[in-house]
């Protein structure tokens, strides 16, 4: 666990991989210095590059704060800013990874470069297309098992922006199942997950007073929270994901609208593991237990952690997780009470009460 409170990042091949051209000749840095990473993630290569003009920017709450206590300068580039070297770590999900293509080249200033890195097994190839597409020609290397590729945009190519633009518009919070709003690349973003509409079910009716509920995602579960239980007053919102947050307003304004009557909702970005500031009658929980494609039931451990001291003396904590996650243990812990509401489908429903001192 990090200083901040969350888990540190495995070594990031990918990260590696970006700075491969740079070694052998192929590119060379700004003279000025002004570079623009998006995606950015903390790494010793990193840090051996990155000089004080350099701009990291990172939705990922922990990631961000990583980055921070390197040294390096994090925030979000406006809009018409431009920078001579673009450098972009692309997700694994193709629509976010499209628009985040076509943002990176609305930042590149005449002459300058794109460069972008992904591991082999995620779809680099796709990647390199993809970007082909948007900017003409490319180049790239493969290194650590990735595919590292970049382009000095034709500018004929840009000036035909209908592509461009529809690209951009992938990332916009978008209609999805059942009613609810949500945008690619977020947990089971196209979809109600099947564990959070299980532990929705076994909500219990009686919840009431103010409610957090941790690792939200776009907002089901606060929804749900708003629809099944009537003496709910107050919903505080956690997620450390900033791409989630405005499609959770948009499904929280539409639940308290259907519900007919006054909930007062916030939504916080927020990395959970570090502690919460309120107390609540109530805590829910679907938690993550995996970064990246490891599982890290660790994680799962640190929500149920922090959880245990925003509860107030008579709290209830409901979680879900997969049928094989050893959270017992630390629940047991921290609870008085501790029992299992239902199993089905592979996951479980857990219900803790009696917080110890």
């Amino acid at each position: 666990m990090t200083a901040g409170g969350f888990f540190a990042a495995a070594p990031d091949a990918a990260l590696a991989a970006l700075f491969v051209p740079f070694e052998s000749g192929e590119l060379r840095l700004p003279a000025d210095g002004r570079v623009l990473f998006l995606r950015a993630r903390a790494g010793v290569g990193l840090r051996e590059m990155a000089q004080p003009g350099w701009l990291c920017e990172q939705g990922f709450l922990p990631f961000a704060d990583e980055l921070g206590r390197n040294g390096l300068r994090v925030g979000e580039a406006a809009a018409d800013e431009k920078f001579p070297l673009v450098l972009l770590l692309p997700p694994r999900q193709r629509d976010e990874a499209r628009a985040l293509f076509a943002r990176a080249l609305t930042h590149v200033a005449p002459g300058g470069t794109l460069l972008a890195a992904m591991p082999n097994a995620e779809g680099a190839k796709s990647g390199e297309a993809d970007l082909a597409k948007l900017a003409g020609a490319v180049q790239h290397q493969s290194k650590h098992k990735c595919r590292v590729f970049w382009s000095s945009p034709d500018t004929s190519v840009l000036d035909d922006r209908s592509l461009l633009a529809d690209w951009l518009a992938l990332d916009a919070p978008r209609d999805i199942a059942d009613g609810y709003v949500s945008r690619p690349g977020l947990f089971a973003w196209d979809r109600v997950d099947r564990a959070s509409a299980l532990l929705a079910e076994h909500l219990p009716a009686d919840l009431h007073g103010r409610v957090a509920d941790l690792g939200a995602g776009y907002g089901y579960l606060s929804t749900q929270l708003i629809a099944r239980c009537p003496r709910v007053e107050a919903i505080d919102l956690y997620e450390a994901e900033a791409r989630a947050l405005e499609p959770a307003r948009i499904n929280l304004a539409r639940a308290r609208r259907e519900c007919g009557r006054e909930v007062a909702v916030a939504v916080h970005w927020h990395d959970v593991t570090r502690g919460l500031t309120q107390r609540y009658d109530a805590i829910v929980s679907n938690p993550p237990f995996h970064q990246g494609r490891a599982d890290l039931p660790e994680l799962g451990r640190a929500f149920i952690l922090s959880a245990a001291e925003a509860l107030l003396p008579d709290g209830r904590l409901l979680i879900v997780a997969n049928r094989h996650l050893p959270y017992e243990a630390v629940l047991a812990s921290r609870f008085h009470d501790v029992r299992t509401l239902v199993v089905q489908e592979g996951f479980k429903v857990i219900e803790a009460t009696g917080v110890r001192g």
